[in-house]
């Protein structure tokens, strides 16, 4: 492909690309991620960049990075690839990767890419890219095509693109703080875990302006070695820290953000972890007070809490497929004013229809201000009522077989049947989904009852017959 980027890197060396890798796996279902030197290094970045303008033929993209080892470099790669293309390059910098599709949302650019492996790992890499309106880039919406282009390789450069800085900082405090009555808001005590991730540096901007919340603020410092754990907390071992130190703070709240920012996950004043089924729940009801008879859409998993919250709220309750990608297009068709996944992806109408983790946290603070009550006091009509498992994972041989076995099953005895992602089986009482993984042969089972005594009995009665 190229030998040398004539873009200057990060620190004034110019990027050296002498080999190229770009593993065909790093191409998932909803972004690029891989181990970075072994399945993608900058040579692949920058062959992502030029191939996804050339195939999209953007005249202004965004690019930001997170806080990874590798993100400056990989960063300034995918840039150089964007304006070979053609492409004039905003690089907004060290960002959450809600600040990318802010750039690229509100302020009219014609794509964007933020460079980062979001919770995994730190020796990852990768890539979440949008089109015009922050539309996702992914499997079925133009990512194939992007890899295929890629892989190809590349003609002589005919025009190049100019990249040059944006500042965007400004623009995106006032969007996310716009959500809420910022006067409201406190007195209030709150943990926050940053991981050493995006949240550390995107959330401080926006506390200057809520002077009545004494913020506790852990593992701020941007580090992609992440010192202390990895920035995934939806593994309980990731989530011990923020759950003692709320304990030990006596917090109203705490909050944990994964690596780049885009989610958040709540402990109550007690230190229970809240599902992110009630915290969409619990935001739908939020945002429906903001704007009367809305939509809202929840994925497949969720506990009957959202759709019955929705109901009594006065809201249209839409069940979805899981992933971004297929929410982001849904909320646009419907207009929906919000949507949550269990995974803890909120996204907002009003955000470009796009997930963002600030605007979460926000609400939550406003919430509990308003009500002038603790968290574990409003959560407690679902604790009572909705008894979840959680997402279990079972590796299969044969997937389709599997899953239609279950099907026979529990047709037979009377469940309702549904086919929108994987099989969903509703009784009066229970019910459940069970999906296939996209990338693993596994079986990923999600079940809810009005008891925890049939929840746990049909638990165990599905991974028997899972695993049979």
């Amino acid at each position: 492909m190229r030998g040398r980027s004539p873009y200057p890197a990060p620190g004034g060396r110019d990027l050296q690309y002498d080999v190229t890798v770009l593993d065909p796996g790093v191409f998932k279902a909803y972004d690029v991620r891989g181990v970075h030197g072994s399945e993608l290094d900058e040579e692949g970045a920058y062959a992502i960049g030029r191939a996804y303008v050339e195939h999209f033929e953007p005249r202004t993209v965004a690019v930001g990075r997170d806080m990874r080892v590798s993100a400056p470099t990989m960063a300034a790669a995918v840039m150089d690839g964007a304006a070979d293309g053609g492409a004039d390059v905003r690089d907004i910098g060290m960002v959450g990767t809600e600040m990318l599709y802010y750039a690229v949302g509100d302020l009219g650019l014609e794509g964007g890419i933020c460079v980062t492996a979001s919770h995994n790992p730190k020796q990852y890499t990768g890539m979440k890219i949008v089109r015009r309106g922050a539309l996702p880039v992914g499997g079925d919406s133009g990512l194939a095509d992007v890899r295929t282009g890629a892989q190809a390789g590349f003609g002589a450069v005919t025009t190049r693109g100019t990249i040059t800085p944006l500042d965007v900082w400004a623009g995106f405090v006032e969007k996310v703080l716009s959500f809420v009555d910022v006067d409201a808001i406190g007195p209030l005590r709150v943990v926050v875990d940053a991981a050493n991730g995006m949240a550390g540096t995107m959330l401080p901007p926006v506390l200057a302006h809520l002077p009545r919340v004494e913020i506790v603020p852990c593992y701020f410092e941007p580090d992609g070695t992440f010192p202390h754990h990895e920035p995934n907390p939806l593994l309980e071992e990731n989530r011990a820290f923020i759950i003692a130190k709320t304990l030990e703070e006596g917090a109203d709240l705490g909050v944990a953000y994964d690596g780049d920012a885009d989610r958040c996950f709540f402990v109550d004043d007690t230190g229970a972890f809240v599902p992110g089924d009630f915290v969409t729940a619990l935001l739908a009801e939020v945002m429906l007070g903001k704007s009367p008879g809305g939509t809202v859409l929840y994925d497949v998993r969720a506990s009957w809490a959202v759709p019955r919250t929705v109901a009594a709220a006065g809201g249209t309750a839409l069940v979805n497929r899981v992933g971004h990608a297929f929410i982001k297009h849904r909320m646009r068709k419907e207009d929906a004013v919000f949507a949550g996944e269990v995974s803890a992806h909120y996204y907002f109408r009003d955000f470009t229809q796009a997930d963002t983790g600030v605007v979460p946290f926000l609400l939550m603070l406003e919430l509990l201000s308003k009500r002038g009550t603790k968290l574990s006091r409003i959560l407690q009509p679902f604790r009572e009522r909705y008894f979840i498992t959680g997402e279990i994972n079972t590796a299969v041989a044969d997937v389709p077989l599997k899953l239609q076995e279950i099907k026979e099953r529990y047709t037979a005895e009377g469940g309702r049947v549904s086919h929108l992602d994987g099989i969903s089986v509703d009784f009066d009482t229970w019910h459940f989904n069970v999906r296939p993984s996209n990338t693993e042969p596994l079986l990923r089972l999600n079940l809810e009852a009005l008891s925890e005594a049939e929840m746990t009995a049909r638990r165990d009665e599905l991974i028997a017959l899972i695993r049979s």
